[in-house]
């Protein structure tokens, strides 16, 4: 029984580790496009 514990929080805990590699994904993204057009696009 104590290793069907072990799987089961296996992938319970691959759920926030993936929610966080998302999110970091997602800021990346953004910020790398954010820093892109601010240099093509300067505030006056």
């Amino acid at each position: 029984m104590s290793v069907f514990a072990g799987v089961i929080w296996h992938y319970w805990l691959a759920v926030p580790l993936v929610a966080v590699g998302f999110v970091s994904l997602v800021a990346t993204v953004v910020g790398y496009l954010n820093k892109v057009s601010s240099t093509r696009y300067p505030k006056r």
